[in-house]
């Protein structure tokens, strides 16, 4: 089969090892486990951010943080920037959203072009792109953008705020309403009925979507808001599984001390007290571990219909995760740092040409990069991505075993202006900025105005030992920095103009009739 379409899968905030395919040994992900039989799953995949934001941004436009500039969930993408949707347009394909984005509209921007909301193209811009099914970014009670209140309304849930009093709230003991916002309360099952749910709504958006677009190719973008927080789970999958059938916290007692200074002051943080807790363990990560079931139930129900529609063997799909959640490893909550329960995530890409037969079931070792996606999926559609400005690499050189040279380590970069831990150091906001490299042996972090940190992992895998300021380790520092000084020298920021327009301009001054310097 040749690639007709696309479906780009996204769970927001799903850890790699929280997946049956890669190992885990209580959590069942069936289909997402079968989807790997039939592509390749890939071990070393790892997102340009540990933030939503700009991890999505990079997935989306194919360009690292510091060359996109989205560098937090709060920064727009600058209107100047090209997505994934401006290519497929470029070929007379819309690309369609269904779920969360965190896409944030350029007002500046639109203003400086005078665009108003009425114009079809600033309809566009302000949505990264995409057509929206419907959106629904499911941090807060959604809006018109969405179709989920109403749709909650209508099968009986009375209330101005559906979203905060059904989907994300239980029922205590007690017989009062128990919010999900307060962890402690998401052993209970969430008021809302399972196939009423976040997750059963956009799955039927999805499969709504695909059927009717009938023959015509498409491309999806299905953005999961699990299992992100608020980790309420309606039944059964609030109590599918115990906290004897969850992975042990990765943490010890020697790691805070003489804590890097920008970890130690995460370390502060609510979330980050509040995972450090035991109780909070013992009731968090069972509730998101059954999320992460449900997503792959409706997984498996999307797929059958693919098949049943006859277009699950003409689509490339790619499964995938924006990043990972620390879920109180590191005595650390949420995400953003350099450990790889955030940085390394999941990925599997299905690619359904006759040439990706021989690597079908198998993983791959070789770093992926979320910058990867789109050009993947340029490639799959027959469209050559533009070399100045995207800076990740075709993945379909590797399902169709053609690959001869790859990359040996991954970057990704975090601005944590935002954030408390900025107060708490002192630090001005352009300060506030770390790089990191992460190879098969090495994870470094260079941090502005801060310690380096270094991590062997071959001898620590579980990133507990912080080598940044020993100086046994001077010259594996010094080597990493370098290759970081060198990727960064080499980033994409002249893309206006294409290589091949540069070499054809090359030294030509005369024939252009200015002839400075002659004797």
């Amino acid at each position: 089969m040749t690639v007709q379409n696309v479906l780009f899968i996204m769970c927001d905030q799903l850890r790699r090892d929280h997946l049956g395919c890669y190992g885990h040994p209580y959590l069942r992900t069936p289909n997402i486990d079968a989807l790997a039989r039939r592509g390749v799953r890939f071990d070393n995949a790892f997102v340009n951010s540990g933030v939503c934001g700009p991890s999505r941004m990079s997935y989306y436009t194919g360009r690292y943080p510091v060359t996109h500039g989205a560098t937090w969930n709060r920064v727009p993408l600058s209107v100047g920037e090209l997505t994934m949707g401006d290519y497929l347009r470029g070929r007379g394909i819309d690309l369609a959203l269904a779920g969360k984005t965190h896409v944030m509209p350029d007002d500046e921007g639109m203003r400086r072009l005078q665009l108003d909301g009425g114009h079809e193209l600033a309809h566009l811009l302000t949505r990264g792109g995409f057509h929206e099914v419907d959106r629904y970014d499911g941090h807060h009670s959604p809006g018109g953008e969405s179709g989920y209140p109403a749709f909650l309304r209508s099968q009986g849930y009375v209330s101005d705020d559906p979203w905060t009093d059904f989907v994300i709230s239980g029922i205590s003991p007690d017989g009062t309403v128990a919010s999900g916002w307060h962890m402690r309360n998401v052993h209970l099952p969430a008021r809302v009925r399972e196939d009423h749910s976040e997750t059963a709504f956009m799955t039927d958006q999805a499969m709504d979507y695909i059927a009717g677009q009938g023959d015509q190719p498409w491309v999806l973008h299905l953005s999961y808001v699990k299992p992100h927080w608020p980790y309420m789970a309606p039944a059964p999958y609030h109590a599918m599984y115990t906290p004897d059938q969850c992975l042990p916290v990765v943490r010890n007692d020697e790691e805070r001390i003489d804590a890097h200074p920008v970890v130690a002051a995460y370390r502060e943080h609510e979330e980050s007290q509040s995972f450090s807790r035991d109780d909070c363990q013992r009731i968090v990560r069972p509730a998101y571990q059954g999320l992460i079931s449900q997503v792959d139930t409706h997984l498996g129900r999307l797929f059958d219909a693919m098949e049943r529609q006859g277009v699950l063997d003409k689509t490339l799909v790619i499964f995938t995760a924006d990043h990972g959640d620390l879920l109180g490893d590191h005595w650390l909550g949420e995400k953003e740092l350099f450990y790889d329960c955030v940085q390394r995530v999941p990925l599997i890409v299905v690619d359904p040409s006759a040439a990706a037969d021989g690597t079908r079931g198998t993983a791959d070792a070789r770093f992926a990069e979320a910058v990867d996606i789109l050009p993947t999926m340029l490639d799959a559609l027959g469209m050559l991505p533009p070399a100045q400005r995207i800076e990740g690499r075709s993945l379909l050189g590797l399902t169709r075993g053609h690959a001869d040279t790859w990359r040996d380590a991954a970057f990704s970069e975090l601005d944590y202006s935002f954030r408390g831990a900025r107060l708490s150091l002192g630090k001005s906001v352009t300060d506030c900025r770390a790089f990191s490299v992460r190879n098969a042996r090495w994870r470094y972090v260079y941090w502005i105005g801060e310690p380096e940190q270094l991590y062997d992992l071959q001898a620590d895998p579980d990133e507990f030992v912080d080598l940044g300021r020993d100086p046994a380790f001077t010259s594996e520092r010094d080597a990493l920095r370098t290759q970081l000084m060198d990727w960064l020298v080499h980033r994409r920021h002249r893309d206006t103009v294409s290589d091949a327009f540069v070499e054809s301009r090359t030294n030509t001054h005369k024939k252009a009739g200015v002839f400075y310097g002659q004797w």
